[in-house]
């Protein structure tokens, strides 16, 4: 696939240095041009450019830029994802009192704001819940099994083409329903991420059913 990331961080060089391996063809868009450069060459990406740039070149676009910039750059660029699968990767978390927190009005996931500004994308929440670090992995495979990825969205074509690339990547896709569900994924990131932070490990509250069998 080619695969366009909007972005030149932590997530947008992990990611795409994943993708990279698993033969997909990556472009790397900023901007500034320097850290777009610096990015790809860092992850043996096939190019660099602008944000435009990259957004055209993708089938699969991903949104690599913090959680409240997220929405904003969507929208400036809505002609140029029109038709296209656009990953959302983002969390909007904030430290509180209470722990940490989503940082999004209630029910309102930072992808429907994103698929609200860029109408025409085909808007998928997905890659938010594993830190940056998993994605450098060579084989994403833990306690036996491959890596679980969660993912919503609203378009076949777009649950289609995401769930193909998370195949690619030796990984699972996990369907978790239409974009709406979004928020859900956010959540969870908020919850693991608090649990994470308090020396917790939030994977042990999960146990399968058929472990009591």
């Amino acid at each position: 696939m080619n695969i366009g990331i909007l972005g030149t961080g932590s997530m947008a060089a992990t990611l795409g240095g994943a993708w990279v391996r698993a033969g997909h063809t990556v472009r790397i868009g900023g901007r500034s041009e320097a850290a777009a450069q610096a990015t790809a060459t860092r992850i043996g990406a096939a190019g660099h450019g602008s944000l435009a740039e990259a957004a055209r070149f993708g089938e699969l676009v991903l949104l690599a830029v913090p959680a409240a910039a997220a929405p904003e750059l969507a929208g400036r660029l809505a002609a140029e994802l029109a038709g296209r699968t656009v990953l959302d990767c983002t969390n909007a978390l904030a430290p509180g009192a209470d722990g940490l927190m989503l940082a999004t009005p209630a029910g309102r996931s930072v992808a429907q704001q994103i698929a609200a500004a860029a109408p025409e994308a085909h808007v998928v929440k997905a890659f938010n819940l594993c830190h940056e670090s998993i994605w450098t992995l060579d084989r994403l495979e833990f306690a036996g099994a491959p890596l679980t990825v969660p993912f919503c969205a609203d378009a076949q074509p777009a649950q289609q083409a995401v769930s193909a690339l998370i195949t690619t990547m030796g990984c699972t896709p996990l369907p978790c329903g239409p974009l709406s569900r979004a928020t859900y994924l956010e959540a969870t990131a908020a919850f693991a991420i608090g649990a994470w932070w308090s020396g917790a490990e939030p994977r042990h509250a999960f146990p399968t059913p058929g472990a009591a069998a």
